[in-house]
């Protein structure tokens, strides 16, 4: 297992295959203290038991390595780029950026999977020309075969036990536009048509909605926020007009706003606006609020879907 890293354009994105304990260590902790040893700022964001690994191989040098539990901050991963990523990157000052980012564990649902391998294609937009490098793990044990073929695609460099190679399969935009698919809702969730003179009634109609389905009330106040966002944005920037679906599934309630628009933009809501710009701000907050975004944009129009647990 390697942890060395041929650095070219600015932003340096590989994947690391591992299997065990042993070989994610040997491709981790390396990785980090070369980075230390740079005087490079480093974060570590991955499911705790493996954070658990690294902090214990790196005893006292854990304190200058900044930690996140990916479980809750990437449990959307519609958040990592903005909430964790770029959250890391844009507060240190000039130089080179050290991140491990380990957002597809055993154990993500089939729901969440397309957000997951989009966010690792969109990484490259997002960091492009950046003095960044972001390594990202993949249980090579435990992960479906079909994962570990998504991140050839979506890594232009791949390490494992034997070395560092140039993945041929690097398709990001391949990636982006093959998980972009359709989103039909359930028979028999609920609905609303709005347009611009009823944007209260459709939040007020999904509110009750929501709480019918089990929706606490601290979630209640989550839904009304996103849903008011969601369709706002429908009427300013889509086609004056759409549709609010809501229902239960697996323990979540589901909400989805389509409209007529089409969104060209495929870091929208990933990439936090400047300061002093009015606006922008609408689908980055409904990622905040939300334990996860799937969204499918084309001819027919854009359909953005939320889940609240």
């Amino acid at each position: 297992m390697t942890s060395e890293v041929t650095v070219g354009d600015p932003f340096v994105h590989p994947a690391l295959f591992y299997r065990g304990a042993a070989q994610y260590v040997a491709g981790t902790v390396p990785f980090i203290l070369d980075g230390l040893a740079g005087g490079e700022p480093v974060a570590v964001a991955a499911p705790p038991a493996r954070l658990e690994l690294i902090q214990t191989e790196l005893g006292d040098r854990a304190s200058e390595v900044h930690f996140v539990d990916m479980t809750k901050a990437g449990r959307n991963p519609g958040r990592i780029i903005p909430g964790v990523l770029r959250a890391f990157a844009d507060s240190r000052g000039p130089g080179r950026i050290r991140i491990i980012g380990e957002p597809i564990w055993p154990g993500r649902t089939e729901a969440e999977y397309p957000a997951c391998v989009q966010h690792e294609a969109l990484i490259n937009h997002a960091f492009a020309g950046r003095d960044v490098t972001i390594l990202c793990p993949y249980d090579a044990d435990g992960l479906d075969p079909q994962v570990l073929a998504d991140a050839l695609e979506t890594h232009p460099v791949v390490l494992d036990d034997s070395g560092e190679a140039v993945s041929a399969a690097y398709d990001p935009e391949g990636v982006i536009a093959r998980y972009n698919t359709a989103l039909p809702a359930p028979p028999g969730a609920a609905s609303y048509a709005f347009a611009a003179g009823v944007l209260p009634g459709v939040r007020h109609f999904a509110v009750e909605q929501g709480r019918r389905l089990g929706l606490t009330e601290p979630r209640s106040q989550d839904l009304a926020l996103a849903v008011a966002e969601l369709t706002t944005n429908s009427v300013v920037h889509g086609a004056g007009e759409g549709v609010l679906r809501i229902w239960a599934e697996g323990g979540q309630v589901v909400c989805e706003v389509h409209d007529g628009g089409r969104l060209t933009d495929p870091l929208a809501g990933r990439r936090p606006p400047p300061p002093h710009q009015p606006g922008g701000r609408g689908l980055l907050l409904v990622h905040h609020l939300s334990d996860l975004v799937r969204l499918h944009t084309g001819d027919t129009g854009t359909t953005i879907r939320f889940y609240l647990s």
